[in-house]
């Protein structure tokens, strides 16, 4: 197999991979803070049993999270060396920013978050708890950012010709506040809270189901669910502004993304279809001209179609780009619907008693991740042919030196390490989840070493 297609297929893996970590951290973190902040404020210590309960977990997630990350920074050097050195100068000052302002957060009150109980004030671990969400928050920043400047590069010129040109920063903060980053960035922290919300509920759903940790569990689905109806309709916004991003930076994806082809006339938005990439045409559900209408407000306004790009210059996986782009919008729908259903319910005080809709929850935790990872795969395949758009050429940003048994050597062994990693992660997920929040009024006067000891080797009284 070709070596560009089997560096890409490493990289989309371990990436693909490792995005089902982040944003749980980003998303639980959240909630975790809410829990403990409704613990300080009412003085009700069922709050602070589901945050020591969630803590164990997001310390799961966080270390899984940690250990898979470390590849993707070795295959840049690795397998795509070419791109490493153009924009080592952009992607390096937002890493190091990363490492500076978000992970040193993070990973610094991560210790008081998970041993401090009992030994620092409530005040201080909350304070830590919530260092701890928002160094997650800022670690997704600097990562988004530097994703978006291969999407619409800013603030930057080329040094150099030929093999030798790269990227140099003129204007730090327009790299940072390039064209794309903050939509993209509110749609991915908002992506997260759908993430850990869905957790939580799917955990509690189950305890319910089972009739154990009732009080609590409903207080946690409660404020899961509160999250959810929020972050769920939240992304609508969002994802309308990126569609917006989308169609005036890079019309190529757009038109990928609903399988336009004619060259300036209005476009259909599709409800879902098929591509027939040699036809150049798609079958399916669609409302004609709605594309047209959700951009400039009008159903026969044109849109730039695949058509008047070159070949060479517009993603050649159409379909496929097509599919995840859609799959991305049906889940995302099918979360505002079951989360306002839920509100609803909740409101007319019949929730709980309606299983049905707990056991949705109970396997609706998988929904928030697919629409992420799918998500990705359309921003990432949209902009193909380009690893960083207008400027290179993914086929030109490979290592020279790499060869193609040597990517599919790695590919297997990291496939190999990362099922293990996930076999243990749902081993150790599993196993805490069984077990379920420990009764604090049992924790705190857990007898000590000392008093086992006395317990297991009691003094007989001298007559």
């Amino acid at each position: 197999m070709d070596v560009e297609i089997l560096a890409r297929i490493q990289f989309a893996f371990t990436i693909a991979f490792h995005y089902i970590y982040p944003p749980l951290s980003i998303g639980l973190g959240l909630l975790m803070v809410i829990m403990e902040g409704l613990y300080l404020r009412t003085g009700d210590k069922s709050y602070e049993t589901l945050t020591r309960f969630w803590t164990k977990i997001f310390a799961l997630t966080f270390g899984i999270g940690v250990a898979t990350g470390i590849v993707m920074e070795f295959e840049f050097g690795t397998n795509w060396a070419t791109y490493s050195r153009y924009v080592g100068d952009v992607f390096g000052s937002a890493l190091a920013a990363e490492g500076i302002f978000a992970f040193a957060l993070e990973s610094g009150f991560l210790g008081v978050l998970i041993f401090g109980w009992n030994r620092v004030g409530p005040r201080v671990h909350f304070l830590a708890t919530v260092g701890v969400w928002l160094g997650s928050m800022f670690s997704a920043v600097w990562i988004v950012v530097a994703n978006s400047w291969q999407q619409t590069p800013a603030g930057y010129h080329i040094v150099g010709e030929g093999i030798h040109a790269r990227a140099e920063i003129t204007d730090f903060w327009a790299m940072v506040f390039n064209p794309s980053s903050v939509d993209r960035l509110s749609h991915v922290w908002i992506g997260a809270f759908l993430a850990g919300a869905f957790l939580v509920l799917s955990v509690h759903a189950w305890y319910l189901l089972q009739g154990k940790f009732v009080e609590i569990s409903q207080k946690a689905f409660k404020i899961a669910l509160a999250v959810a109806c929020v972050a769920s309709l939240s992304q609508l916004f969002t994802g309308h502004r990126s569609s917006e991003g989308v169609a005036h930076n890079q019309p190529a994806k757009l038109a990928t993304m609903e399988g336009h082809y004619d060259t300036l006339a209005p476009a259909d938005l599709y409800l879902f279809g098929w591509v027939d990439q040699k036809n150049q045409k798609v079958s399916g559900l669609k409302i004609p001209g709605g594309l047209s209408f959700m951009l400039h407000q009008k159903f026969d306004a044109p849109i730039k179609g695949l058509s008047a790009f070159q070949k060479t210059d517009r993603p050649q996986a159409v379909n496929a780009v097509f599919q995840f782009y859609h799959i991305m919008i049906s889940i995302g729908m099918a979360l505002i619907g079951l989360s306002l259903l839920s509100v609803f319910l909740w409101w007319r005080g019949v929730l709980f008693q309606q299983r049905w809709l707990l056991w949705i929850f109970v396997w609706a935790v998988f929904l928030p991740q697919i629409g992420n990872q799918v998500g990705w795969f359309t921003a990432e395949m949209g902009r193909q042919p380009w690893v960083v758009y207008g400027l290179l050429r993914t086929s030109d940003a490979l290592s020279e030196a790499v060869t193609a048994n040597q990517v599919l050597f790695s590919l297997i062994m990291f496939s190999l390490i990362y099922l293990l990693l996930f076999i243990l992660f749902i081993y150790l997920l599993n196993k805490k989840i069984k077990h379920g929040p420990d009764d604090l009024d049992t924790e705190q006067h857990r007898p000590g070493q000392a008093e086992m000891v006395n317990m297991l080797n009691p003094k007989t009284p001298k007559p």
